[in-house]
């Protein structure tokens, strides 16, 4: 069973830091440059790497990421080649935490026991499947029988009594989705965000990492004031997309994360 998002986190905290989560789409916009763009990831502050599973019909996601899953399946890019890309980092690098996130239909064509299995030996750390809610989740518990954690959204129209089931079931941390809409709008409240994370945390000490609206340094920081985590996708998933070859979209990649993790770390020691 791995332990790798729980340390990080802990290490996070002894430090005073705030985890910084970037998105990217397996396989967008060059699929053989996904490891590579992952250690520059890292290089560049990532704390934890969230890679999705492109499918074909993302219903919670935005133009943006939309349009990225379909050039990676339009490439070829499935749960197999991904694995095997997680198996290639983890090679080079056993401690950064790697979460899938994407949509049952892709695991459960795979095969929920051959998904598990293979998940684990390469080395995944956590999925975080869009629409399984909670109460269904027991549809893939042997992701949890094979020690990956489930990661679980709360959205701001989550019930009371959804939110106290997550706060039994979750690991690793929580999501919260900072406003009820798609990946890639910029609809951000600060006062709301603090407000429904502290709500989030009653009862409770699992990480909070928020996402949905996060675009830049600025908005980072905001939103790092009551989250543990922040997580930033659309905008780097579009840098991304701009990049000519790999060699480019892997500096695009370095270039984007940096002063995200600069600014993360200037506003912690303030």
């Amino acid at each position: 069973m791995t332990e790798r998002i729980e340390q990080r986190f802990a290490e996070l905290r002894k430090h005073g830091r705030k985890g910084l989560i970037p998105f990217v789409t397996a396989g967008d916009p060059i699929p053989d440059a996904t490891v590579a763009i992952m250690h520059a990831l890292v290089e560049a502050g990532a704390d934890l790497i969230e890679l999705g599973v492109p499918y074909s019909d993302p219903v919670a996601d935005g133009p943006t990421i939309q349009h990225s899953s379909e050039r990676a399946i339009a490439r070829g890019v499935g749960i197999e080649r991904i694995l095997a890309w997680v198996a290639e980092f983890r090679a080079t690098d056993a401690t950064t935490p790697i979460v899938l996130m994407g949509y049952l239909n892709p695991i459960e064509i795979y095969g929920y026991a051959r998904f598990a299995e293979q998940a684990r030996a390469a080395g995944v750390d956590g999925v975080l499947i869009v629409d399984v809610p909670v109460e269904e989740s027991g549809s893939v518990e042997l992701l949890r029988d094979a020690g990956i954690r489930q990661i679980f959204l709360v959205a701001p129209t989550t019930t009371e009594l959804r939110l106290a089931a997550i706060r039994e079931r979750a690991q690793g941390f929580v999501y919260y989705v900072s406003f009820a809409g798609i990946t890639g709008a910029t609809q951000l409240d600060p006062v709301e965000v603090r407000r429904r994370v502290d709500h989030i945390k009653q009862g409770g000490e699992i990480p909070v990492a928020v996402g949905f609206g996060v675009r830049d340094a600025a908005t980072a920081v905001t939103v790092s004031a009551s989250a543990d985590a922040v997580v930033i996708g659309s905008a780097l998933v579009a840098r991304l997309a701009e990049a000519e070859d790999a060699e480019s979209a892997v500096s695009a990649a370095r270039d984007f994360l940096a002063p995200i993790r600069k600014a993360l770390d200037l506003a912690a020691a303030a």
